[in-house]
């Protein structure tokens, strides 16, 4: 059992997996060369506890328990007796490499090093080490103390022994585990895309604007934020450089093209919450635009992002990404979907998932809307996912 972890970066993604590890009784210690962000991240800390224990859920006993089992450090090789350490900095894998081939020189031969990026690849990441089969990816989602999905990603160099080590670790903390392949995205990264890229496409087409496709998704699919709501909220710049690099990564696939929309907000400092102005005008007294409250149109909007979730999800299991239960656990746990994509499918009806992609391939004839393999032959084959 892991009784030591390591984290470097004390961002929000790092401060919440190192409270999650302290939480579960770790000894934690948390790196990072900026020593404002480390004292960022302990006073930080110190609120979140302060608000679990107004809200009821801990005491003041485990509060200081929490907070005594991390520890701040600026130097890397503080984290040479950690028998797990996991990377949530840039995701930039020049400057992974670089610090997990500099970690590697402190830590024990059997210390097992992850890294928690969204996108870029673990086989990559792993070759910087002398011993790569001690690597693997453990991707939390932000909030870490609060989400329950964390995918376990194992490159092709990581050893079985490592991969057991994680997924206990992982469900040892309470987490929710989702074993997924080194590709790129993951599970949640590649199957969110159409999520952001219909929505635009459906935007850039003049069907209707951000406020009425944000609606229409909450209203009739039960979504808890819209797509513009959600990029606003996690980011344009962060949500474009996602879909970008898996764009880059599955060698130009149309169905990431990245929409220039977003790409033109980011360019203009749009970025979301974080900026003031985004899809959205978060500024003091700005009032938010009304949706079109067209059910008709609602329900077009939503099928069709709908079954462009349901055939990455399907594709995602025809390529061996992860299993259905995996896939649809990613999808509800990692990013609250309403329910698994897969078994929305078979709600939905495998033929309606074939005839609304073929209706929509037929219409615009781009490898963008292409029906996935495997949903064509279980419509054949009268099959359903579960």
């Amino acid at each position: 059992m892991i009784k030591t972890v390591g984290i470097i970066g004390s961002g929000t993604m790092g401060s919440g997996i190192a409270q999650v590890a302290a939480t579960s009784g770790c000894t934690v210690k948390i790196y990072d060369t900026n020593q404002t962000a480390l004292d960022k991240s302990k006073a930080s800390l110190e609120k979140i506890l302060t608000r679990l224990i107004e809200k009821g859920r801990i005491d003041e006993v485990e509060k200081s328990r929490i907070q005594t089992n991390i520890t701040y450090v600026n130097d890397l090789a503080d984290l040479r007796d950690s028998e797990l350490t996991i990377e949530a900095i840039v995701e930039n894998l020049e400057i992974k490499q670089k610090v997990f081939a500099t970690l590697e020189t402190y830590v024990s031969d059997t210390a097992i090093i992850a890294s928690n990026t969204s996108s870029l690849s673990i086989a990559s990441i792993a070759s910087s080490l002398k011993k790569p089969e001690r690597c693997v990816g453990i991707h939390f989602f932000n909030p870490a103390p609060l989400m329950k999905l964390v995918e376990v990603v194992p490159a092709i160099q990581t050893s079985k022994t490592v991969l057991d080590i994680a997924v206990q670790t992982i469900s040892d903390w309470k987490k929710v585990v989702a074993v997924a392949k080194d590709t790129p995205g993951f599970i949640v990264n590649r199957v969110a895309r159409p999520f952001y890229g219909e929505s635009l496409r459906i935007y850039e087409e003049g069907l209707a604007d951000f406020a009425t496709i944000d609606w229409s998704l909450k209203t009739i699919g039960g979504f808890r934020m819209g797509p513009f709501e959600l990029m606003d909220f996690i980011g344009n710049d962060v949500n474009y450089t996602v879909t970008e690099t898996v764009f880059t990564a599955f060698y130009y696939d149309p169905r990431y093209r990245p929409a220039f929309t977003q790409k033109r907000l980011s360019e203009a400092g749009y970025l979301g919450r974080k900026t003031g102005k985004g899809y959205y005008d978060y500024t003091e007294g700005a009032v938010k635009p009304k949706p079109i409250e067209d059910t008709i149109l609602a329900q077009q909007i939503f099928d069709r992002v709908l079954v462009m979730l349901i055939n990455e999800a399907a594709d995602a299991l025809f390529l061996n990404i992860a299993s259905a239960a995996d896939i649809d656990n990613a999808m509800t746990k990692g990013v609250n979907y309403p329910k698994g994509l897969l078994s929305w499918a078979d709600e939905k009806g495998i033929s309606w998932c074939v005839e609304k992609l073929d209706a929509l391939y037929d219409e615009y004839h781009e490898d963008r809307y292409r029906c996935s393999p495997l949903l064509r032959k279980m419509n054949k084959e009268n099959k359903s996912f579960f």
